[in-house]
């Protein structure tokens, strides 16, 4: 008979009240748990996305199977999910085919535009940035300290982001953005474009949200379209992942879509930027397909290069 430690009556549990017998206490006596009942307590605890992570990072050659495994068996839950208020989140892929559909060929994002062929998409708690920076900041250094990070790989663009605007191609029907990260989408496109100064992101902002993207999503394969602007990283953030640019003058857009972005690329995607450039109002610097990844697999992995 197998015996289960937690309800064995020789295991040597004490079940009386006020003894704490939850296992690892031995090894971890010092959790403060008491703490977290009195931060559950205080502060913001909404659904919206107010804040997300939007990191494209590129395996080293021949780190591909490597990173892909690191990244789905333990970082992706120990560095992002299991964080304090990160509430959904979903990995994509470029294969080859689809990093070769980016433009323009001359990237202030990507460099070359091909580079980073894994995306990875996080919602955090609106109001809850710096808390959660600051755990972020403390558990990356104690992954790393624990030889948990895989180093062999490139942050292409790592941001923070804020919140800016959610445009939806059906009004009030069909899933919100804060289901984005969770609904069965079966592509992404993410757009990134530069205002030539803070004050013209302002505008950049208002022609996208006022009359060009519902035009554009008006009958297209995506549901909806996300607008943030990026936030400087820390001071103290790891010494692998470079300082964002254009944080005053920058949005990122992510189209979610309901096909696979190869079979619409051509009549929906392309020209994004002659059209952002024909307004005056910025220069697009990245548009980039992605699929999602099949959680728990190495699909794709062979089909990167």
């Amino acid at each position: 008979m197998t015996h289960d430690p937690g309800t064995d009556e020789h295991s040597g549990t004490d079940d009386r009240p006020g003894t704490d017998n939850r296992p690892g206490t031995d090894d971890h006596p010092d959790t403060r748990s008491g703490a977290y009942g009195e931060l559950a307590a205080v502060g913001p605890y909404g659904v919206r996305p107010g804040h997300a992570l939007i990191t494209m990072v590129e395996p080293h050659p021949g780190q591909e199977y490597a990173y892909n495994r690191w990244y789905e068996d333990d970082h992706y839950l120990a560095g992002a999910m299991a964080m304090p208020w990160i509430f959904a989140g979903r990995r994509w892929v470029a294969t080859r085919d689809l990093q070769l559909l980016r433009y323009p060929a001359r990237s202030a994002v990507a460099r070359p535009v091909t580079a980073g062929c894994y995306l990875s998409t996080y919602w955090i708690t609106e109001g809850r940035y710096d808390e959660h920076m600051r755990w972020t900041v403390a558990i990356n250094r104690r992954l790393n300290a624990d030889g948990r990070i895989h180093h062999g790989r490139t942050h292409v663009f790592t941001a923070f982001h804020d919140h800016r605007a959610t445009v939806y191609r059906d009004g009030t029907r069909g899933p919100r953005d804060l289901h984005a990260l969770d609904h069965p989408y079966a592509g992404l496109v993410v757009e990134i474009i530069d205002a030539p100064d803070a004050p013209g992101r302002d505008a950049l902002l208002r022609w996208l949200t006022g009359g060009w993207l519902p035009r554009r999503l008006a009958g297209s394969p995506a549901a909806m379209v996300t607008v943030f602007r990026p936030t400087p990283l820390p001071g103290d953030r790891m010494a692998y992942v470079r300082q964002v640019e254009g944080v005053d003058t920058r949005l990122t857009l992510l189209w979610f879509l309901q096909e696979d972005p190869r079979a619409c690329w051509e009549p929906w995607f392309t020209g994004l930027d002659e059209e952002t450039a024909a307004s005056g109002l910025g220069r697009v610097e990245l548009v980039a397909p992605f699929v999602p990844t099949v959680p728990g697999t190495d699909r794709y992995v062979d089909e990167l290069r």
